[in-house]
């Protein structure tokens, strides 16, 4: 197990950095670029472990994908060109991976399994799988462990009989999931009828973005989707793309800039998707010193630099649409309210209890265990915002890759060196976490057997 120790920043951070390329666009180029005609080429693929998940599964499932530094070649054998891997797809703790996937298998005509880490194991799948049934889709999974009417991996996708084929649906989802809404659009493109989705407020739309772009007939209108395949050929054309910078990742390079006194960041080329900009948009509701310096598009996908410089925060409430546009940057969020005058209240995000930790969960104990005040509620957090440095603290990540960042950039503000331990789970979506903060001008030593 890999331990970082952070030492308090004794000076600001100063620098202009790099962040990977947005994983949620990886997996959905890589998925598509399968299943189209020809060779399809990737830039800047970051080559995070749940990006990585995506790649091999696909070559299990025969895609040639060849990688040359950040640039991935994937050579696509059209939509039915996809084979019965010998063995289970692992999808590593990626629940990206395993929801889109069982959009992609279940109009196969083969049986695919489809298994994961122990975090991923206890993921509820009914929300994906559900919908997919209601179409035609053949997939079962296992008992979850504590919510007994939902199942978890491994996944079993049987698959169709020759001459069957998915039918229509029409999707009225409760909760906004651009992994639910990517997955039923995958299997929309081999089914007989339309596919339409509804959700309460848009999440993110990178599969529409995409998919409008090789020209699959899609169309949108606010929350609303509707991809009906009868008049289209079936051919998706080749691609070249060039990722954006992941907003999730920025995020906290940002929040470090707000709780290190006179620190000036600029964080690169980054994707400034609306649907994706949801911290930004907190992060300034709060007061924090952020700019964004657009440099035009990328893929259909609007990209920025970035500027982030310490100011005093203010508290605020967040819940509502915002939650969907800043899902995954909540735990970094209760990082500014910790700093924030006032008391935060965060609600609406009872979805964050079913991520690779219960994520409300444990930064109610981060927070605590850095002299942050919090209480924990059954959809979200009240913390109230701590003067002066953060109580030096020894944090479990619990395997969460998120959780552990947030915990390392919190340290930067505290009163002595602060211990995070198990924190191989970075790799997942920032390999270079570390390398970027010293870049910056943070102290971090390394400890253990990935050091």
């Amino acid at each position: 197990m890999t331990t970082l120790v952070v030492h308090p920043c004794e000076r600001p951070l100063v620098g202009s950095v790099p962040v990977p390329s947005d994983k949620s666009i990886g997996h959905r180029a890589l998925l598509l670029a399968a299943i189209c005609h020809g060779k399809s080429r990737i830039k800047g693929f970051s080559g995070g472990d749940d990006n990585r998940s995506t790649a091999a599964a696909l070559r299990a499932m025969g895609i040639s994908i060849d990688e040359s530094g950040q640039e991935v070649t994937i050579t696509g054998n059209g939509l039915f060109g996809l084979r019965a891997s010998a063995s289970a797809l692992d999808c590593g703790n990626s629940g990206t991976t395993m929801r889109l996937l069982c959009g992609l298998l279940a109009p196969q005509p083969f049986e695919s399994t489809l298994t994961g880490d122990a975090s991923l194991q206890s993921r509820p799948m009914l929300r994906v799988i559900g919908p997919l049934r209601s179409r035609g889709a053949r997939i079962d999974g296992r008992a979850h462990p504590t919510k007994t009417a939902d199942l978890t991996a491994p996944l079993t996708v049987h698959g169709l009989p020759s001459g069957e084929y998915l039918g229509p649906l029409e999707h009225v989802s409760v909760v906004a999931s651009a992994q639910v809404k990517s997955a039923l659009l995958l299997s929309g493109l081999y089914a007989h009828g339309p596919t339409y989705v509804r959700e309460p407020t848009i999440s993110r739309d990178h599969t529409e973005r995409l998919l409008l772009s090789l020209g699959v007939p899609l169309s949108t209108m606010g929350p609303i989707v509707r991809l009906d395949p009868s008049t289209w050929n079936g051919q998706i054309p080749a691609f070249d793309l060039d990722l954006p910078g992941d907003p999730s990742a920025a995020a906290f390079l940002v929040t470090a800039a707000q709780l290190v006194d006179k620190s000036m960041v600029v964080v690169r080329d980054v994707g400034t998707n609306p649907t994706r900009t949801g911290f930004f948009e907190i992060a300034r509701d709060m007061g924090a010193g952020i700019a964004t310096e657009p440099h035009g598009e990328r893929g259909g996908e609007p990209i920025a630099d970035v500027h982030a410089w310490s100011a005093p925060l203010r508290s605020a409430r967040i819940g509502g649409e915002l939650i969907p546009r800043a899902v995954d940057e909540i735990p970094i969020a209760c990082a500014l309210a910790a700093r924030a005058i006032g008391t935060t209240m965060i609600a609406d995000a009872s979805e964050l209890r079913y991520k690779e930790s219960d994520r409300l969960a444990t930064m109610a104990l981060v927070l605590a265990a850095f002299g942050v005040e919090c209480e924990e509620r059954p959809d979200g957090l009240v913390i109230t915002g701590k003067e002066g440095a953060f109580t030096p603290a020894r944090i479990d990540s619990r395997g969460d890759h998120r959780i552990a960042m947030t915990a390392a950039v919190m340290a930067l503000a505290a009163s002595g060196p602060s211990r995070i331990d198990d924190v191989d789970c970075i790799t997942t979506s920032f390999p270079k976490f570390v390398g970027t903060l010293r870049a910056l001008g943070a102290r971090i030593d390394v400890e253990g057997a990935n050091a």
